[in-house]
């Protein structure tokens, strides 16, 4: 009897809030068995082992488990214990120091619930769907089961809430990344890229973390009138820096520097005396400028435009005009090639003398009396 009075004295010793040791001795579907040391095994209800909602008592212990608990409730004939008032206690003050000093930490998502994520930190932490990513996501499902880098971003014990982000981990990580490649980054540079998003004055490629711009007029050698005929998005890219403002966190690239120009081996491509068509690009009181390919023009002086004497270029041609034209000279490191009409015209002339005098041999007539003065014309 003294020794039955001993350990019911010592059964009463416990109270309510009290911390316990104690072992698990038994796993049912609804409940776990705690030896903690009294007569009467302690009793944790599945809705006392997680503040995440759990199907099995099994998903979250096993037998031989040592445990620190909290008595939540003492009767004559049975106490019961809480794993996730422990598990909470510590869990609230980790967290409080994690947000304090902005610390980084992983942890799994449990479930997808309407309007973001429930993740596992000792308690029930949420992630709203906008702090989940940098960019929208639609189905969220896939995240199920994932850890996740995140930060603490709200806190309120009295209200039981923690908001968490991942998103904040991930704009950090692009900041320094940034940061990295400003650093590091060099005027003259070629790097690849990809094509993020297309413009009517230009294209953003990301070199590395770092959007930069190609100016339209920098996508190619020849005139570009839209950004899109010369490159597509997500297209991978080479462009030149051609510099870098690291105040202004701006840098402007050049997919045409990464290019062959126009003029390159041009000598190869535009031969002394080929006769080339061409089209009048601008008129000065000097001669026309004529593109013979796309990016180069020559000139013809204003002596080489007619056979005929003109005051200005203006008397014969018209800028947009289509024209043939006779290769004099070609220099490609001084990016200048000279044209002419006139040898053409001249060369004309010759061949027609050529042919009437061939007429005139086989015909057993003179020249001069088939086409009289006409023949003064070509001499």
């Amino acid at each position: 009897m003294d020794e039955m009075n001993n350990e019911l004295s010592e059964f009463k010793e416990l109270r309510v809030g009290d911390k316990v040791q104690g072992k698990v001795v038994k796993v049912e579907e609804k409940q776990v068995l705690v030896d903690i040391g009294y007569k009467v095994d302690g009793i944790i209800p599945i809705s006392e082992i997680s503040s995440l909602h759990i199907e099995k008592t099994s998903d979250a212990v096993s037998e031989g488990d040592e445990l620190t608990l909290s008595v939540k409730k003492v009767e004559d004939d049975e106490v019961i214990l809480s794993k996730r008032a422990i598990d909470a206690d510590l869990a609230w003050e980790e967290l409080q120091q994690k947000f304090e000093s902005g610390e980084i930490f992983e942890a799994e998502v449990k479930d997808v619930v309407k309007g973001g994520l429930v993740v596992d930190v000792g308690l029930r932490g949420f992630i709203p769907a906008s702090l989940v990513e940098t960019h929208y996501v639609e189905d969220f499902e896939p995240y199920k089961g994932q850890k996740l880098s995140l930060k603490v971003v709200e806190i309120e014990k009295d209200q039981n809430r923690v908001i968490l982000s991942h998103r904040a981990v991930v704009e950090a990580d692009e900041a320094n990344k940034k940061q990295e490649v400003f650093q590091s980054i060099q005027e003259g540079q070629i790097v690849e890229g990809k094509v993020q998003r297309i413009t009517n004055f230009g294209v953003f490629v990301d070199i590395g973390g770092i959007d930069g711009l190609v100016h339209i007029s920098q996508l190619s050698h020849e005139h570009v009138e839209k950004a899109s005929d010369v490159v597509s998005e997500g297209e991978q890219i080479k462009v030149k820096v051609l510099s870098v403002d690291r105040d202004n966190e701006r840098i402007s690239l050049s997919l045409k520097e990464t290019q062959p120009g126009p003029w390159e081996n041009i000598e190869e491509r535009v031969q002394v005396g080929a006769i080339l068509d061409g089209t009048v690009k601008r008129l000065v009181n000097f001669g026309a400028f004529v593109e013979v390919l796309p990016g180069v023009e020559g000139l013809v002086h204003i002596s080489q435009i007619s056979t005929e004497h003109i005051g200005t270029p203006q008397e014969v041609l018209s800028v947009g005009q289509q024209v043939q034209v006779k290769v004099l000279d070609v220099n490609e490191r001084e990016k200048r090639i000279s044209l002419s009409m006139k040898e053409i015209e001249m060369d004309q002339n010759q061949e027609e003398l050529k042919q009437y005098e061939r007429e005139e041999e086989h015909s057993g007539f003179q020249l001069g009396d088939m086409i009289g003065d006409k023949l003064n014309k070509y001499k």
